[in-house]
């Protein structure tokens, strides 16, 4: 747990925790782990309500609000972008530009062409607004092959944003299994947990990114998170050139 007050708390995430429940007898969510921890207060009247999401793989910053009101106000200001998001991927190959705005609009990729993962999205005239602003911080190779390191500020919300953006502008973010080298690798992932053949396209066992910081003013006061990458992608980028 990084912060906690009686309104909200903060916690950064490891990878791979789901955050809500998929079904009765599925793995350990971050859910079941807040009402252990915070038994007490749920049961005198805490109210608990996840203000950002993130998906099973991506490690970092959640704010999750403890009473009725704080939801309703935080919720909010993260619906009106004042809760200030920014996260680290590492992606395949080296952009062109230091610093680069990506605005194209997204939606599920079935609604619009076949697809094999329910959840996917995609670039699409007809999509919702999204818009995400990146900056390279560092570039460096492994085994020769470029990488790089991104900071991502979503200036919108949607399904995937970061994810997609990344992918559309040939810059896949390591360990993608929907939209890094080949979707048919989170098919594989499903069927037959991580394997060889998985672990030579990906890389990496998960995705590469990571919600670094989060920062917004509530009731007077400013309040600023960051939490440290990883130490599997701090491993990744160590062995890099």
């Amino acid at each position: 747990m990084v912060y906690e007050d009686h309104r909200f708390l903060v916690i950064d995430k490891p990878a791979n925790l789901l955050v809500h429940p998929t079904g009765p007898g599925g793995p350990d969510t971050l859910w079941a782990e807040l009402k252990r921890v915070l038994a007490f207060e749920i049961v005198n009247g805490a109210r608990i309500s996840f203000i950002n999401r993130l998906d099973r793989e991506t490690s970092g910053l959640i704010l999750v609000a403890k009473t009725t009101g704080a939801a309703r106000q935080l919720g909010l200001m993260i619906a009106g972008h004042r809760i200030h998001r920014k996260y680290i991927a590492i992606v395949a190959g080296w952009p062109s530009e230091g610093t680069f705005l990506v605005n194209q609009p997204l939606l599920r990729q079935g609604m619009v062409r076949p697809s094999k993962i329910w959840l996917k999205q995609a670039v699409h005239p007809g999509g919702s607004p999204a818009l995400t602003s990146f900056h390279v911080l560092n570039r460096f190779t492994v085994r020769k092959d470029p990488f790089a390191l991104v900071e991502a500020k979503p200036k919108t919300g949607k399904t995937h944003q970061i994810r997609v953006h990344l992918a559309h502008v040939g810059h896949p973010i390591v360990g993608d299994k929907i939209y890094g080298p080949d979707e048919n690798c989170y098919l594989e992932f499903i069927a037959s947990d991580w394997t060889p053949s998985l672990a030579a396209k990906l890389l990496l066992p998960r995705q590469a990114l990571h919600a670094f910081s989060l920062s917004f003013e509530f009731e007077g006061d400013f309040f600023s998170f960051e939490a440290p990458l990883p130490p599997d992608l701090q491993r990744f980028i160590a062995i890099g050139e």
